[in-house]
């Protein structure tokens, strides 16, 4: 016959019982994470259109990838206004244009590079002081703009006016256009 109600498990242990008993529990060492293999087609000078973030639908050059696996592409700025930044390349797509960017050197940028400044918390004991906000620099740093400027100028000469209209138009879907039909 069934039991009637709840059950109670019994042999259920807690903590270092199931070690003593001869159970050897598996020690595996953590292996570090290799960066992603980069999609078919994508090399330095690629033209990539981004799916998502702030400016999905723009067009943008591959520089080079970083150590994370994140893509580090550029607008340039001067040309469409995106800055340099890293892109996740699930959320982009590949085109077949590409652009010389031989004389860009992007050695040093890392994804230090793109770290975000880490604010001091500062303990205050009065009520006021809760609500105070300190005014703070919400942009980029100088030397991020200086770096931007110096890539954007080696990109830049290489442009033709076609290749420039081509970064500043933004990619959308109309009606009757099916992405698996496109060629990119």
């Amino acid at each position: 016959m069934g039991k009637a109600g709840q059950a109670k498990q019994v042999f259920r242990t807690y903590g270092s019982k199931a070690r003593k008993s001869g159970l050897k529990a598996k020690t595996t060492e953590k292996k570090d994470a290799k960066a992603p293999q980069l999609k078919k087609g994508i090399t330095a000078g690629t033209i990539l259109i981004l799916l998502a973030g702030r400016f999905r639908g723009r067009r943008v050059i591959f520089l080079k990838q970083l150590e994370s696996g994140m893509l580090l592409v550029t607008g340039p700025f001067g040309i469409n206004g995106v800055p340099l930044r890293r892109a996740n390349q699930r959320y982009c797509i590949t085109t077949s244009t590409k652009v010389d960017v031989s004389a860009v050197d992007v050695s040093s940028l890392t994804d230090a590079f793109f770290a975000r400044e880490q604010k001091k918390q500062r303990k205050s004991k009065d009520a006021e002081g809760m609500f105070v906000q300190e005014a703070g620099s919400a942009g980029r740093s100088d030397e991020q703009k200086a770096v931007q400027k110096k890539v954007d100028d080696a990109i830049s000469k290489s442009l033709t006016a076609d290749v420039k209209s081509y970064l500043k138009a933004r990619f959308s879907l109309t009606a009757r256009m099916f992405p698996h039909e496109l060629k990119f």
